[in-house]
């Protein structure tokens, strides 16, 4: 599938801001599941300086700066990407080894051999391990299940147990609160699932990225009507010939839309960022003096394009 992106974020500030410096989390990169043809960020004003790295996670980011007073800012990324959902295949769920048998592996032993994916077992700025998290996750990772079944199975639970409702949350409520309600958005749903994760000793990562959304029958498709999106990816190890646990996959779990995949959950989704939480792949953040108030509009548009 061929998807055309445009993320379009906009500032307006009262008073004017003197001084800026902005990271930015807006470009994908190219991997197993998609080709990056084309992609961009245009600011305005221009900044006095900019620079693109990659994070401590392999995430594209780039770093501008403003030194000029502004009242507005803009920030448009576009992107072409091309998607596909079959490149890597895994073990079917059932085969894969007892969650108790994974929680093990990744506990601290002397002398144990140290595992990449140990990094997203703790707490972060946005997951908190608590018991409430263990006891909801529970349910479904019963005594000796696999460990990628009972994952598939918590996400489908969060699925048709939670309500999806808009501006219910902001990025500043607690997973546990949105536990409490059964109700949030993606990003919400996200944390939920590796917070219950994590607190069981199960490594699990945040995604963020899109998802191509089709209109209401009859419906154009509207320009700026999208939003990005997050989901999930657990780690499953694989089981060598002598039956021991070693490197294995990350599997995408996106609890919102019921959807799983070795690869990604679909050719409809592009996989902007990965980290712990939201707080390492947030699209942008920085640091402004001035602006005291400020006005945000974000307007994502995803659409197919005929190849």
């Amino acid at each position: 599938m061929l998807l055309e992106i445009t993320h379009d974020t906009h500032y307006s500030y009262d008073p004017n801001v003197e001084i800026a410096q902005h990271f930015a989390h807006l470009k994908p990169a190219s991997m197993g599941s998609q080709r990056v043809l084309k992609t961009e960020i245009e600011v305005s004003p221009k900044p006095s300086w900019s620079e693109e790295s990659i994070d401590n996670y392999g995430n594209i980011f780039t770093f501008f700066s403003l030194q000029n007073r502004h009242s507005n800012l803009s920030i448009v990324a576009k992107s072409l990407i091309e998607t596909r959902s079959d490149i890597i295949t895994g073990p079917k769920p059932e085969d894969t080894p007892a969650w108790e048998l994974v929680r093990e592996y990744f506990r601290y032993h002397s002398n144990t051999k140290w595992d990449a994916a140990s990094e997203f077992l703790f707490t972060s700025p946005f997951i908190a391990l608590r018991p409430e998290f263990a006891e909801f996750a529970r349910a479904n990772f019963t005594t000796g299940r696999p460990i990628l079944e009972a994952a598939i199975d918590l996400t489908q639970r969060i699925y048709g147990e939670f309500h999806y409702v808009t501006k219910s949350t902001d990025i500043g409520t607690p997973a546990l609160k949105a536990l409490e309600k059964r109700e949030g958005v993606c990003q919400d749903f996200a944390h939920i699932l590796i917070a219950s994760l994590r607190s069981i000793g199960l490594p699990s990562k945040y995604i963020s990225g899109y998802i191509l959304t089709n209109p209401p029958p009859g419906q154009p498709r509207l320009i700026g009507g999208d939003a990005s999106h997050a989901w999930v990816s657990i780690y499953v190890p694989s089981i060598d010939a002598d039956g021991q646990l070693s490197t294995g996959l990350w599997c995408d779990l996106d609890p919102t839309n019921n959807r799983w995949g070795y690869t990604t959950p679909g050719d409809d989704y592009v996989h902007l960022a990965e980290g712990r939480d939201y707080a390492d792949v947030s699209p942008i953040r920085g640091v402004i003096h001035g602006g005291a108030d400020h006005i945000l509009d974000v307007a994502v548009t995803v659409r197919p394009i005929e190849q």
